[in-house]
């Protein structure tokens, strides 16, 4: 399987505002990070959950032992782009800590049972991130 050609496909397909082959397009937002060697634009599909203003996306990685490249990137600069539906605007990206961490992380593991799964495969904490516009 190779994710870079999916993401690449998925993106394209989202873009076009048509149908995504096996996502749901209203549970898909487009992240744009800036790497942090290159300082490079990088985009990545991933899931998101609403919660009220803000959207959440979860570092999980599918509970591989380290976080994310994207992740990564906005930690060094968590000024990113969010295209979700029709609209593209930017935002803050801020991992969540502590019991608001700890809260929402038990929350999305009820709603979605397969992060569950994933926590089981790391022994990282896996990140929850709030994408707040700007």
């Amino acid at each position: 399987m190779d994710v870079k050609e999916i993401n690449r496909k998925t993106i394209t397909q989202f873009r076009a505002g048509g149908e995504i082959d096996g996502m749901h397009r209203d549970k898909l937002v487009l992240l744009t990070t800036t790497g942090r060697s290159t300082g490079a634009a990088h985009t990545t599909p991933m899931m998101f959950h609403r919660d009220g203003d803000r959207l959440l996306v979860i570092a999980s990685n599918i509970g591989a032992p380290t976080h994310p490249d994207w992740y990564q990137n906005l930690v060094r600069d968590p000024e990113v782009t969010v295209e979700v539906g029709d609209e593209t605007y930017d935002a803050v990206a801020t991992p969540l800590a502590g019991a608001e961490r700890d809260h929402m992380w038990t929350m999305l593991k009820q709603l979605y049972p397969f992060f569950a799964d994933h926590e089981t495969k790391t022994d990282r904490t896996i990140p929850v991130v709030s994408l707040t516009r700007r």
